[in-house]
């Protein structure tokens, strides 16, 4: 079929008008100001320019001037709407453009925001890790709702919470400074100072010299009572081992006033998690009555290589003295230098050992004692730590066929260290002495534990002891120089770490199983009370009843000597 032909050329066409729109056309009055967008700021009612649309509209019943005013106040509107050509320059932008940030709060607005702190949920004690990305770099916490954020910025997991979730107040963990998003303004106001001490708690040095001679009490945010330095330990699953220990050394003066007073900016960051566990420890405006180790215990188990986590129950004793050479080499501490940190200047002694060969001739009963004929070798080494053994548990039982449980006093366990009494080690006999001077002080593990190809022994016997006065010279050897002979020297107890076996039912074939429970009895010197400690729970404990528990591991302090006045 042939196409029909053109009536005219789409030359002639291409240059010709359009046909008129079926909108009204006006035109703007000669001699009034326009605008650059070419719509007029006058408010004169446009002009008619084509009189066959007047017609058309009043044939359809059109109001003609009210048209024509609606149609004025969109030219209006239009002239302050952005155009169509800016509107796709803003589309073509990226979403993430920011919008202008603020340096400062608008004048009379800056407590703008304060009022959505919930200080109830503010939980600074576990890993700064972002709740998104999971960084540990430049991490904020929203005041809000208590979770941590990666960075402040545009772009950034806390500036997209302000805008999703409205959420506008958040802190800096390595700062301490507020900051209100998305504005992006610093809040500087006193009512903060609170939040930014609990951040951080830092004492001064007078403060921290006066917790031991002050009774003092604090309040959390819930009204409760609480004493600074003996507060609750969250046990987050298997963690009471370390809770123990991190709560005795807490209780040690020296090493807490160098942990609250000392800057750790710089050290590794093993010293500086336990340096902040400490201060928060003592807290004097602390939100909660208790402390959760879950950041240190995170960085434990990473240096440890999962020996110690949160996850199994592991020895106190195992993990003390990992803990005690670790936090030694992140302070710079020397591995063959003796006294390079406050670890070893607190804790390390020396002892002297001297070893002989058994001889194959020797009877049973002369195995343990020395040959004055024979060679015996004299080593001095340095300690942390002394074990004591304790002797053989009983395997006759009463008539109540219930195991007798024996006592031993402590000072015939460390009879071990006097010199004389000797033990036999494979094919050797060893006898130990303590030599001058000792440290100030000292950590005594009552061995209770053993274990063999078949299975793991313990050891209930009761160790009894002295609260105060515990006379160390027998154990050492005389030296004129440094003590004079004859002089006693005395150790008071500081901290006791005591086991409990508790039986739970079990759904092996043994049908029970043995759950260890771990505590810590400390003293509180201010007010001279023990207290003892089992994750959460504190409560006070009568002095004469400490030695009842089966001590496991025991901090002993050397009494200062007191110089005797002179007559002139």
């Amino acid at each position: 079929m042939a196409k029909r032909r053109a009536e005219e050329p789409l030359e002639e066409l291409a240059y010709r008008d359009s046909p008129s729109s079926k909108k009204v056309r006006v035109e703007f009055i000669p001699g009034e100001s326009t605008r650059s967008n070419g719509f007029s700021t006058s408010s004169a009612a446009p002009i008619p320019i084509n009189g066959y649309e007047f017609e058309e509209d009043e044939r359809n019943g059109r109001d003609i001037l009210a048209a024509a005013d609606q149609l004025e106040e969109e030219l209006q509107e239009a002239a302050l709407s952005p155009s169509a050509s800016e509107l796709e320059d803003e589309e073509d932008r990226s979403a993430f453009v920011a919008h202008s940030r603020q340096n400062a709060p608008v004048e009379g607005y800056t407590d703008l925001y304060l009022d959505t702190i919930n200080r109830s949920v503010l939980d600074f004690d576990f890993e700064k890790l972002c709740s998104v990305t999971l960084s540990n770099i430049n991490v904020y916490a929203c005041l809000v709702c208590g979770k941590y954020f990666q960075g402040r910025g545009p772009k950034s997991q806390a500036y997209f919470h302000a805008l999703e979730i409205g959420h506008h107040v958040y802190v800096n963990m390595q700062t301490k400074r507020v900051y209100v998003l998305p504005e992006g303004y610093e809040v500087k106001s006193k009512s903060l100072d609170d939040i930014k001490f609990v951040v951080d708690p830092r004492l001064s040095k007078e403060e921290v010299m006066r917790l031991d001679k002050e009774v003092k009490e604090a309040f959390d945010l819930g009204g409760r009572k609480y004493r600074p330095g003996f507060v609750g330990m969250n046990n987050i699953k298997a963690n009471d081992y370390f809770n123990v220990i991190v709560q005795a050394l807490a209780h040690i003066p020296p090493l807490r006033n160098f942990l609250m007073l000392e800057d750790l900016s710089e050290k590794p960051e093993l010293i500086q998690r336990f340096s902040v566990l400490v201060r928060k420890i003592w807290n004097i405006r602390a939100f909660k009555s208790h402390v959760s180790p879950h950041e240190l215990l995170q960085q434990v188990s990473r240096q440890s290589q999962k020996r110690f986590d949160l996850l199994h129950q592991s020895d106190p004793v195992d993990f003390l003295n990992w803990f005690l050479n670790n936090v030694h080499l992140a302070l710079g501490g020397s591995k063959t230098k003796p006294g390079t940190s406050i670890i070893q200047k607190i804790f390390q002694g020396r002892l002297k050992v001297e070893s002989q060969q058994i001889t194959a001739k020797a009877d049973a009963g002369d195995r343990l004692r020395f040959e004055e004929a024979a060679e015996v070798l004299v080593d001095t080494s340095r300690y942390l730590m002394l074990t004591l053994d304790l002797p053989a548990a009983p395997l006759f039982q009463d008539e109540l066929d219930k195991n007798i449980i024996p006592q031993v006093p402590l000072t015939s366990i460390l009879a071990k260290y006097d010199g004389l009494k000797a033990q036999e080690h494979l094919n050797t006999r060893k006898r130990y002495r303590l030599l001058h001077p000792l440290p100030p002080y000292l950590f005594f593990h009552i061995k209770r534990f053993s274990k063999n190809k078949f299975v793991s022994e313990r050891n209930p016997t009761i160790v009894t002891f002295p609260v105060r006065s515990l006379d160390m010279s027998p154990y050492v050897e005389p030296n004129p120089s440094l003590h004079s002979p004859g002089e006693p020297i005395w150790y008071d107890l500081v901290a006791n770490v005591t086991h409990e076996a508790v039986r739970t039912r079990d759904d092996s074939v043994e049908g029970e199983a043995e759950k260890k429970v771990w505590r810590v009895q400390v003293r509180d010197r201010a007010r001279d009370e023990w207290l003892e400690i089992q994750d959460l729970f504190v409560e006070r404990v009568a002095t004469e009843t400490l030695f009842t528990k089966e001590s496991y591991l025991m901090v002993w302090e050397r009494r200062k000597e007191t110089k005797k006045k002179t007559g002139g």
